[in-house]
This record gives C-alpha cells, structure tokens and sequence, in this order.
C-alpha cells in the first residue's frame, strides 16, 4: 500500500484501479494550515479552523464519471493547497465499480451517484473494521436533458410526461404535437428523435430512472442499467455527450458539467409549475426539499422526496464521496481529511465553471461536521 515517490504534475483521468490506495505521510510534517505551510503551498482558508495534517503521497479514489469534472478540480486545488506533497489520483471508472473498489478495499473512497446495494452495507462496514461506512452529498451535479437540434436557436422545453414517452421511444420525432405543446411559438423541424443512453452500469441511470417514476408515475424502469430497447448507448458521462454531439436530433440524460464541457443544448424541463431553467438558482430552490433516509453524519438522500418535488430544478444528482467513518489508518484519514476540507474551501466560481453547484448553508455545515468526525 506504499508508494515513495512525489508526483510534480497534476494526475487526473483514467488511472488504472490499484490495491496502492495511500502513499506513506511523512513521518515529520510541516505545518501546513491556512496560515502557512510548506514552501510553494496556496494559503486557503480551510473549514472550521482545520489545518492539514501534512500528510504526503497519493489517495487513490474511484467511481462515478459524473463528478469527474469536480474532482479534477478539487483535485488541482489540493495539489497546490499541499505544495504538490500529496495528490489525488481519481479513475471514473462508473458508480458500480467505485462502490465494489470501495467494498474491497482497493480504494481509500468511492463516487457514486447511488448510495451502496443493501447486500453492500454490511461488507462496507467490514471494510471499514466493523464502522459504519457514511454517505457525503458532496458534489452537486444536476443532470441536464441535453440535445443537439440543428435548426432551433431557443432552448427547447420539455414537461416531465412528454420527456418519459422520448425516452420510452413513444415520441420518435422532434415535430411531434406533445414537444409542439411544451413550444408554442417554435418551428420545430421533423428531425428524428436519437436517443442516447448510458450502457455502463450508471448511478445517472439509476436517478434518472428514479426521477421519471416519482415525477410521471409512467416509468417501467429502474436500476443502474437503463433500458435498451430504444436508442443506442454509450459508456460514461463523456461518451454520451460525445455521441450525442454527433447525432443532428440527439438527446441524452447527462450530468451538466459534460454538457458544458461538450457544448451541447439543455432543454428546460417543466416539472409542474412551467420550464424551469438550469441554475445555481432553481437548483438551489430543489436543494431545500431535500431529505435523507439516514440519521446523522451517514446522508443518503430520500430520492423519491426530491425528485417528486416541483420546487425549482429538482432533477439533481447528489453525488456521494462514500467513506470509513472509522477504521482508517491514522495516514489514510488524515489524508482523505485533508483533501474533503480543501474541497469544501473551494465551493466556487471555479466549481460553476466546472458544472457543479457549489454546496452552502445548512448542507455545507453538516459535510464539515462529518468530514471532522472521519477517524483512523
């Protein structure tokens, strides 16, 4: 589990699955606080009053695509934040392979956009030397309904109802009367309608299931594997987008900061009070209604209370970094500590750019609480 050696670069994207999921901390850090540290380090104001541990080396995590954006972002800051001294190493290998890494201790944290199976619980605990393993909401990633539709300049609206019969394959085309309802005014062209799925097993898959049933009652599907029988797939969160960049009438569930990055369209979806537009705003407004069906610092989000929701945009993926609340070597929590506050001092413009909401209020307190409760 020990690796020696300083990495000088950034090292995000596909690194391969690996058993190495810490590198030693040196055995006398510097102080490395918001206040100082080592040399070439970024002063950052970190939560609570918490200072790096200065701990050293690599924390090898894994999971969902959908925060991939996210992570190379907090990912950069913890670098710069650490002087280069310690780095994370993130492989969005999908949500099921991240919790099954997880599970079998090959890595020191999964991503997932879905909380563990229930078959998974009790060896997450075994993992973590019999604690209990937390769900942490961290990175806020609404899920966009994203499009390329040559010929239409406007955002194109959707209703929940007529977004479920796109993806059943009951509407097949761009001018049918349904879309036409959601768009009076618009000249819609008689496109056909390509869909686009995650093939991989997804968390995205899994909420976006999730939504159509709680927000239509009118959805047959469920689970992480998303229905075939209607369009073609695509491994990930890049490669859905990808694909449907390609496609003149393509369309596609994905997280927003692949959207972004892919310069795709984003409908506006009509969750029962008029379109709703994609903001910091109306996701913020969603974030409100949320509830977990856990107690304390374990936070898995109620789905059904929030995707049934018609307050703002609530179509969201809360993703999780999932955890030892315990059972950690003393290198292994103070570096994933350590690399939570950094990601916590940085809910920013940078995390908007990137796609992400950043988290505030009442929800940025509660991650601050767990984060510090996370023991060796």
């Amino acid at each position: 589990m020990i690796r020696n050696f300083k990495r000088s670069a950034a090292v995000f994207g596909a690194v391969a699955a690996s058993s190495l999921a810490l590198v030693a901390c040196s055995d006398s850090a510097e102080d490395t606080s918001a206040e100082g540290g080592s040399e070439g380090e970024s002063a950052v104001e970190l939560p609570g009053g918490y200072s790096l541990s200065g701990a050293t080396g690599g924390l090898v995590a894994e999971g969902a695509s959908s925060q991939q954006n996210a992570m190379d972002y907090f990912g950069a800051k913890f670098q710069e934040v650490t002087g280069g001294d310690a780095y994370l190493e993130y492989n969005p290998t999908g949500s099921g392979s991240g919790r099954t890494n997880f599970v079998d201790g090959n890595v020191v944290f999964a991503g997932s956009d879905s909380p563990l199976e229930d078959e998974q619980v009790d060896a997450a605990a075994e993992r973590c030397g019999g604690n209990e393993a937390w769900h942490l909401p961290f990175v806020i990633g609404p899920v966009s309904i994203a499009y390329n539709l040559e010929g239409v300049d406007e955002p194109i609206n959707l209703s929940t109802e007529t977004l479920a019969s796109i993806f059943a394959g009951d509407i097949t085309s761009w001018s049918d009367e349904a879309i036409a309802a959601d768009n009076e005014g618009v000249e819609l062209p008689d496109t056909d309608i390509s869909v686009v799925y995650r093939s991989d097993e997804s968390g995205t898959s899994d909420n976006f299931q999730k939504f159509l049933t709680a927000s239509t009652g009118n959805w047959e599907g469920e689970g992480t594997n998303f229905p075939t029988a209607v369009g073609e797939g695509a491994n990930g969160s890049s490669g859905v987008a990808t694909q449907v960049q390609q496609i003149d009438g393509g369309i596609t569930y994905v997280e927003n900061s692949h959207a972004v990055s892919s310069g795709l369209d984003v409908a506006n979806v009509d969750f029962g009070q008029g379109p709703v537009e994609l903001n910091e705003e109306s996701v913020g407004q969603a974030l409100e209604s949320m509830e977990f069906t856990t107690e304390g610092n374990n936070m898995v989000v109620d789905a059904d209370v929030l995707f049934a929701s018609d307050a703002g945009y609530p179509l969201i993926l809360t993703t999780y970094e999932i955890v030892c609340s315990g059972g950690y070597t003393e290198d292994e929590a103070n570096l994933v500590k350590d690399f939570l506050m950094t990601a916590l001092a940085y809910q920013d413009e940078g995390l908007s750019e990137a796609g992400h909401i950043p988290v505030s209020g009442g929800h940025y307190d509660r991650l601050v609480e767990a984060v510090e409760a996370i023991n060796g």
